[in-house]
């Protein structure tokens, strides 16, 4: 039994070595395979409790990917980062075990069918819910070797984690059989075409990588990074203040060709009413930033509240005051232009436990405020149904405002994308997980996204890592973390829609259909 925890905790080493920025996701391909033996030998033997002991050894190997992954949102919340990696990893075990019960009563042909498409199916359906935490998504592993994934604007990341599958799987049924038949001959030949299936992919990415041809159509952008402490410095200026200080950032760098300047997430930190905004003194020194050159746009972060005079809770996300008063609370986006009014999006996928009470209405009675008191925060946030564009007055560019977290959503981005904009500018305050790998994979997987709907990234980052992202997902330009500073450069503008951008998520919706229909009849057929 203890060579089967072995198995197990080595795919989690496996696993957790291939993830980007620091790994090499070569070793994704092999990750799963320790712990599929592991599952063969202890269900094939005679052993009592073999569930259980399924899970345990699961449960164990996954821990070790998951906590050496993404072991650094304790910098943000130590309760987030212990809720994260212990009950993400017993949603990926539950997974598993869905897969131990169907390989109990389904032949191998089947069962090994049936396990890809349940992982595809939890992630799916992990990118959509409550408890949402999608950032450990295989397809997300090779998001710092973009040249080998430039297929991905046709597949998504599902893409990735399906090509991820079939190896492993390949590689699990070669090691079992050479070992029942002792023959080296098997693992040579099993080893040499599960190599193909690695290097095919490549080779086509490879392909396209070379031969892509990028937008002719161009934009200068200008990006603020202003480098605030979000923890103190952050909340102890006013909004004037910040905006005073990108105009002093930007006024040197603007000329008559710049079209867009785009500073980070709640750069304007200081909660005030969304109502007012477009009178505000903030605004009017921002105005006056661009006034001088009438095809500039500035886009920025702003932290908002609406209040309401109403006894009775007014919207399904609105906070009560003590005196029984409600409020919403917004982490928006605004593009200034010139006009009165000011277009604004709301930020719609939000971390959970520090932006939004998962089930609120559910949980709240029961729990009070202890989920976001612990997050840090108080007050969970509004949001709103379908993403918005920011035009520009002329109408030739279209920016997708994409805040923080909603980066990492890949059909998310593509609505965006189906609404018109031609490039994405992803607005963002990394500084919370201090110098870590959060915020160097937080960038890398905006790469993603770049590839899936063929758009430049313009991405502005409080503390973290600015860049230009070209359509290919290539680095153009970056600003390192703690550096107080600006990028300029020009991007593409790109109209031509991707099938991935078209058709989204159908690996996964495909998935979850296979994945159902063998799965119910696992349940009607006695085990084997």
């Amino acid at each position: 039994m203890k060579n089967n925890y072995l198995l197990a905790l080595l795919s989690g080493c496996l696993l957790a070595v291939s993830w980007p920025t620091y790994g090499i996701p070569l070793f994704a391909f092999i990750g799963f395979v320790p712990l599929l033996l592991a599952e063969r030998r202890i269900r094939t033997s005679n052993l009592h409790r073999r569930g259980f002991k399924v899970f345990l050894s699961t449960y164990l190997g996954l821990l070790i990917w998951n906590s050496v992954t993404t072991w650094w949102i304790w910098y943000s919340t130590p309760f987030g980062m212990f809720f994260a990696l212990l009950v993400n990893t017993l949603l990926m075990t539950f997974i598993f075990m869905l897969y131990h019960f169907v390989a109990r009563r389904l032949p191998q042909k089947i069962h090994l069918v049936f396990l890809p498409a349940i992982w595809i199916a939890f992630e799916k359906f992990h990118l959509n819910w409550d408890f949402s935490w999608p950032w450990l998504n295989l397809g997300n592993v090779f998001s710092e070797y973009i040249s080998w994934i430039q297929w991905y604007e046709y597949t998504g990341t599902f893409g990735g984690a399906l090509w991820i599958w079939i190896i492993n799987i390949g590689i699990f049924r070669t090691v079992v059989k050479a070992r029942e038949n002792k023959n080296r001959r098997v693992l040579t030949i099993g080893v040499a075409r599960n190599v193909m299936g690695i290097a095919i992919p490549i080779i086509l990415s490879m392909f396209l990588f070379y031969n892509y041809q990028p937008s002719e159509e161009k934009a200068e952008v200008i990006v603020v990074q202003p480098n605030i402490d979000p923890y103190t410095e952050k909340y102890d200026r006013s909004n004037v203040e910040y905006a005073r200080l990108i105009d002093e950032m930007t006024r040197d760098a603007i000329d008559e060709e710049t079209d867009y300047i785009v500073a980070p997430e709640t750069v304007l930190a200081q909660n005030s009413s969304i109502d007012l905004f477009d009178s505000s003194r903030e605004k009017k020194i921002l105005q006056s930033v661009i006034a001088p050159y009438p095809g500039l746009h500035l886009i920025l972060g702003a932290d908002f509240h609406r209040f309401y005079n109403s006894i009775n809770k007014p919207t399904s996300t609105a906070n009560a005051f003590q005196d029984g008063r409600w409020y919403d609370v917004y982490n928006a986006a605004v593009q200034i232009d010139g006009s009165t009014v000011s277009p604004k999006y709301i930020k719609s996928k939000l971390v959970v436990g520090v932006e939004n009470f998962p089930f609120k209405s559910a949980l709240e009675p029961l729990l009070g405020d202890i989920m976001l008191n612990l997050g840090g925060t108080v007050a969970s946030r509004a949001v709103q149904p379908e993403r918005s564009v920011f035009q520009s007055k002329d109408q030739n560019y279209a920016a997708a405002p994409i805040i923080c977290y909603e980066s990492v959503y890949g059909e998310y981005v593509t609505e965006y994308v189906s609404k018109g904009a031609n490039f994405l500018a992803i607005i963002t305050n990394d500084a919370w997980w201090s110098d870590t790998q959060g915020h160097q994979q937080h960038l890398s997987y905006a790469r993603l996204r770049a590839i899936e709907n063929r758009r430049s990234v313009v991405r502005s980052a409080n503390t973290g890592i600015s860049a230009l992202i070209d359509e290919r997902g290539q680095l153009i330009k970056t600003l390192g973390y703690e550096k107080q500073g600006i990028l300029k450069g020009d991007i593409t503008i790109n109209n031509d829609r991707t099938f991935y951008v078209r058709y989204g998520d159908y690996i996964a919706r495909l998935s979850v259909l296979i994945a159902g229909m063998v799965l119910l009849f696992a349940i009607a057929r006695k085990k084997q």
